[in-house]
């Protein structure tokens, strides 16, 4: 939103917020990247752990793991909880996180499959979920030479919002694609030969009932759509915290589909094929990662007309180019 036409009662709360936002940054930014991913991440156990996301955590591991013991969920939350902590300790630091010198922060692994795909000539879309620090998939790939746009969903506060953006633009991709209304530069990117990054593990009202973790969830057909529409290559990468501020980053084999002819029925079988990678990578550490969305329907969410149409397998049509992927 643009500042001049914000209420001044919008400046003020956002204002107010921004200010608690950027004093913890600034603590941070003051402690370094180690200190600093340290300190957010004792944060993150003691503080966060107790806060009501972490129950929404542990109830969404309940139903995906539903034979873990207690004391194990309990675990994996507390995990959890500090790895995103440090996750926020990190940002104002993230200029100091190289793949390659005396101190290197990410370990690339399998670099094979994204040279591969850029030799192909298709479009290219890398994809992963909030794993880890999820930032390093675009700054770890963008420092290995794969310069693309990230697409990410904005913080409702535009302070906010500015300050992360110029974060991830001091050693990441400096072209940056807000959802909802970046899909033209979207396939302006893919167009030119240029890689998209998205992250796809975000629950949306008006995506697709797609299986996850044994529960229908509504899933972005985003990533689907792109592909299916310009051919283009759809390349997972999960991200891993080894230890402290370090980091892995592993590239996957692209996902193999064969379109049917039927957009619809293509789009919903490759969303569905992407969600199963997405767990696949979630089920080989499940601490690392983000389980405080709200992923699946709520009997709330299913009352309303989108949601139950899409459980109720009449589908959602996927928009063309030049609408709002959400």
């Amino acid at each position: 939103m643009n500042d001049n036409a914000m209420p001044f009662a919008s400046k003020l709360r956002y204002g107010a917020e921004a200010g608690g936002f950027f004093l913890m940054m600034a603590i941070f930014r003051a402690l370094g990247l180690d200190a600093g991913s340290a300190f957010g991440g004792f944060l993150g156990r003691v503080v966060y752990s107790r806060l009501s996301p972490a129950r929404i955590a542990r109830n969404n591991l309940k139903a995906a793991f539903p034979h873990k013991a207690e004391s194990e969920i309990d675990a994996i939350v507390l995990a959890m909880s500090e790895n995103l902590g440090r996750t926020i300790g990190e940002y104002p630091n993230l200029d100091k996180i190289r793949i390659s010198g005396d101190d290197a922060r990410i370990k690339v692994i399998d670099s094979e499959f994204p040279a591969a795909a850029v030799a192909s000539g298709k479009p290219l879309i890398f994809f992963s979920g909030h794993l880890a620090n999820w930032e390093m998939m675009a700054i770890g790939s963008y420092q290995a030479g794969f310069e693309g746009g990230t697409v990410y969903r904005p913080p409702n506060n535009p302070y906010v919002d500015r300050w992360i953006v110029a974060q991830r633009s001091k050693c990441g991709s400096r072209e940056q694609i807000a959802k909802g209304s970046g899909v033209k530069r979207m396939f302006t990117f893919l167009r030119r030969g240029l890689p998209v990054y998205m992250l796809v593990d975000q629950k949306t009202n008006e995506g697709l009932a797609v299986p996850f973790f044994g529960r229908f969830a509504m899933t972005t057909p985003a990533p689907a759509a792109l592909a299916l529409k310009l051919n283009a290559t759809l390349l997972p990468i999960s991200l891993r915290r080894t230890k402290g501020a370090r980091f892995e980053m592993s590239y996957h084999a692209p996902v193999q589909f064969t379109p049917s002819g039927d957009h619809d029925r293509d789009v919903l079988a490759l969303t569905t094929q992407i969600n199963d990678v997405l767990e696949q990578m979630i089920r080989a550490e499940p601490s690392q990662w983000l389980w405080v969305h709200r992923r699946w329907p709520t009997p709330k969410d299913v009352a309303t007309p989108r949601v139950a149409q899409a459980l109720g397998g009449a589908g959602v049509r996927v928009e063309r180019e030049g609408s709002s992927f959400t």
